[in-house]
């Protein structure tokens, strides 16, 4: 082995070395395109993204200076694939290589609707999209607050559709409504707005932009934006993009538009209908009020009283017919009377016809009766006759005959358990045919012939 102080080979320090393989290195991939998954986000303090961008075999530590991250048009989060433009350079203080990205995308539109899926399950699963949380948008507001770009062509378009269909008083929020900033200034007009008091705080906000791609809308589909307008209390139309465009704000607002301009046509009426509709209404008023005083004229004058002279006059004429007509009615009224009297007067021939006739309808209602009479009888028989076969079958005599027996002790008692039975001296026992006398077994009593069954005192025997 040769001594290492007579080799010709230089001697290099760690920073020579390190700064050799910095220069290699960003000589030779001074400009890459690489795709992967970020992973382990972060944005310092001083606005600097810090990221890994990984593959199933690899990671490759990623930086975004402050300048480029502002540019960007979506929000990088971690599992989303991204397509990262830069040059590959060193950290010479961890002997690590890294990517200085000067720009970044979503890996296609895919990535993004994935995202916004997920991200719209999870917020509706919070309830932000409920229907029951929407407000209603006032009819004729005073005040609309807008946020949106103050240069673009979004403003000027929703300010000549108010000043055409209703003027009134418009306070524009300045926001960013595309890049990194864009969501937080959005977010931060909608609660600025809130936090107004007074006059000036608006009746209804508009929140809108001009179309784009989704890149370009993303700052509307951002968490700090929707939860903003879920906070609202003042209600919220939202007017981003197109008519085929959807965001998430779309569904957490009080009412979507789908233009800019159709938000101003949601939020004010039409002046000139409102004044069409105002004089219709007055005319018809006017007609309703014209009516009801005739009517209430013809009323007044339909209730209003006669003179004396026209009462008496129609009392004097009644009175002059009644008294032309008395004559005749009085003799009417006689003759009437005397007519009725004429009949009431009787004759005994007349009262002997009367009887026979009466004795005749009371013979034929003898006949008519006597055979209903009949079949009361025998319907009351049947019922009785049933009535005691129920009787007899539910009575005690019965139930002797069928085998069974009564047990008294020598007062009459009956007995109902062995043990009382036991302790009795003389048992009186009653059967279907009659009544015996017995001690119980071991008493050293005999048992007596039985005597003839009572004679039953009324319908049934009592059973005791």
């Amino acid at each position: 082995m040769s001594d290492s102080s007579t080799t010709n080979q230089p001697e290099l320090s760690v920073s020579e070395l390190a700064a050799s393989l910095k220069r290699t290195i960003e000589t030779n991939f001074d400009h890459v395109v690489v795709r992967g998954e970020l992973g382990r986000v972060t944005i310092a303090k001083s606005g600097h993204m810090y990221a890994d961008l990984k593959d199933d075999r690899a990671v490759l530590n990623t930086i975004m200076w402050r300048g480029q991250a502002d540019k960007l048009t979506f929000r990088p989060e971690e599992g989303l694939e991204v397509i990262a433009t830069g040059r590959l350079s060193t950290y010479e203080g961890r002997s690590a290589y890294q990517l200085i990205a000067s720009s970044m995308r979503p890996a296609g539109a895919g990535a993004l609707m994935q995202l916004l899926e997920e991200r719209k399950k999870k917020l509706a699963a919070e309830g932000l999209f409920d229907a029951g949380h929407k407000k209603p948008i006032p009819y004729m507001p005073r005040t609309i607050g807008v946020i949106t770009s103050p240069t673009g062509a979004v403003i000027r378009d929703i300010l000549h559709r108010i000043r055409e269909r209703f003027p009134v008083r418009v306070i524009v929020w300045p926001a960013l409504v595309q890049g990194e900033q864009a969501a937080a200034q959005v977010a931060a007009g909608i609660r600025g707005f809130n936090a107004m008091t007074g006059a000036a705080r608006p009746d209804v906000l508009i929140v809108a932009r001009g179309g784009g791609s989704i890149e370009d809308l993303w700052p509307f589909n951002e968490e700090i934006v929707v939860r903003a307008a879920f906070d609202s209390e003042i209600p919220l139309i939202s007017a981003v993009g197109h008519e085929t465009d959807t965001t998430l704000i779309d569904y957490v607002s009080d009412r979507r538009a789908p233009t800019p301009t159709g938000a101003a046509e949601i939020a004010v009426p039409v002046r000139t209908e409102l004044l069409l509709s105002v004089d219709e209404s007055g005319s018809r008023l006017k007609r309703a009020l014209t009516r009801s005083l005739t009517r209430a004229s013809d009323k007044l004058a339909a209730a209003r009283l006669p003179r004396p002279e026209t009462l008496l006059q129609t009392k004097r004429q009644r009175l002059d017919y009644a008294s032309a007509s008395l004559p005749k009615a009085a003799l009417a009224l006689t003759q009437r009377a005397r007519l009725k009297l004429s009949r009431l007067q009787l004759s005994p021939s007349t009262l002997r016809a009367e009887i026979r006739g009466q004795r005749q309808r009371l013979r034929e209602s003898a006949v008519r009766a006597r055979p209903a009479l009949m079949r009361l009888i025998e319907q009351k028989k049947a019922a009785l006759n049933a009535e005691g076969k129920l009787l007899e079958t539910l009575s005690y005599q019965a139930t002797l005959k069928r085998g069974y027996a009564i047990l008294r002790d020598a007062d009459g008692r009956i007995i109902r358990s062995a043990p009382v039975a036991a302790s009795t001296d003389t048992l009186r026992i009653t059967l279907a045919d009659g009544d015996l006398t017995a001690s119980p077994a071991g008493t050293g009593g005999g048992t007596t012939r039985p005597k003839p069954a009572p004679r039953k005192s009324g319908p049934q025997g009592s059973l005791f």
